[in-house]
This record gives C-alpha cells, sequence and structure tokens, in this order.
C-alpha cells in the first residue's frame, strides 16, 4: 500500500460536533493529535492532512458537505491525491452497532447510512473499506426519531466507552495504514 485515503464522516460545525453522526470527525481528530497534524481547507469540499507514516502518504479527509452529500468530496479527494477507492477508508457512525462496537469491511452496502450512500453513488462502487463505529441503538428511547437520536450528543454514561471506542477506530486506522485491510479486520471485528 502506498497512498492512503482516510475520510471521516460527520456534519461541520459546532452545532453537530459531539453528535452520535460525527463519530468519522472525531476519529480524524484523534488520528490528528497523534499524528501532530491538523486539518485545512482544500480545494475541494472538504479539509485535509497528508502526512507520512512509514512508507505510506496518508490523507485524512473531512467532507465539509454535509453528511447527505459526502460523495462529492469523497470523490474529489481521491482525485485530487489519485488514489483508487480500495486505498480509501471511509469511517462513519452505525446506528445498528451497539455503542463501542467496530466493523471493517471492505466493501459492501450502504446499511441505511446516507453518507455512505452519497459516496456509493458518487464513485459509482461499493468496493472501499468503510469502518462502521457503533453509536447504540439500544439508547434511542421510546418515540424518537431516528435522525434526531443519531443528531444528538451522547449520554453522560456512554461518553466514556464512545471515546475508548474513537480511540480503537484510531489503532484500526493505524493497522489499515501499517498492515493492510486483512489483518486489520482479523484484529478489530471482535468485540471490544
Amino acid at each position: 500500500m502506498d497512498d492512503v485515503v482516510v475520510v471521516g464522516l460527520g456534519n461541520p460545525g459546532a452545532r453537530y460536533r459531539e453528535t452520535r453522526h460525527n463519530v468519522g470527525f472525531l476519529v480524524l481528530d484523534e488520528l490528528c493529535a497523534r499524528w501532530k497534524c491538523s486539518l485545512r481547507e482544500g480545494r475541494g469540499d472538504y479539509f485535509s492532512a497528508v502526512v507520512v507514516r512509514g512508507e505510506q502518504r496518508v490523507t485524512l479527509a473531512a467532507p465539509t458537505t454535509f453528511m447527505n452529500n459526502s460523495g462529492t468530496a469523497v470523490k474529489e479527494v481521491l482525485e485530487a491525491q489519485g488514489v483508487g477507492i480500495e486505498a480509501c477508508l471511509v469511517v462513519a457512525d452505525d446506528f445498528a452497532l451497539p455503542l463501542g462496537t467496530l466493523r471493517l469491511r471492505k466493501e459492501g452496502s450502504d446499511g441505511g447510512h446516507n453518507g455512505l450512500a452519497s459516496i456509493i453513488y458518487h464513485l459509482e462502487s461499493d468496493a472501499f473499506p468503510r469502518l462502521r463505529c457503533g453509536i447504540g441503538s439500544a439508547a434511542l428511547k421510546p418515540g424518537e426519531e431516528t435522525a434526531s437520536f443519531v443528531l444528538s450528543a451522547f449520554e453522560e454514561e456512554e461518553r466514556e466507552t464512545a471515546a475508548a471506542m474513537i480511540r480503537r477506530a484510531a489503532d484500526a486506522v493505524e493497522s489499515f495504514v501499517h498492515s493492510g485491510i486483512e489483518r486489520t479486520m482479523t484484529v478489530f471485528n471482535k468485540a471490544p
């Protein structure tokens, strides 16, 4: 693996910063802290940072398009970096997975996630790796809409588990960069 792109999905702006739907952005924040870099405005609809990790040149990218239009930004960053979709890891929240659970896949459907659906549409393929981070549908209150749930902050009692998941997701990204998808799936597709 040479050049790698890691896209964290979320919604821009302070209003959404700490919400469940912004887990992808929070994982990028963790990586930026570890790698001592910061995301800057790109030439397209994204913020990015480029770092060298071992033999790999890694571009971290955060779309500024809002979740439902993430695909336009992902297409732009892949074209700008000259990277194929198989070397683009997308980090997203997953409503259906219990809080703290990670699932890494080489490819697949959008699973009802609008950000992933947009990427699949714009790339005309679902053959890109994705790291899904469980945000815990069990915490959904009776009668609460899914949209309002994913746009809410983690509850006080969930924050420690969420923070541990974000750190573990960053570990999985580092493993993907250094060891590739197969080894990373073997290590991280287990219960936390």
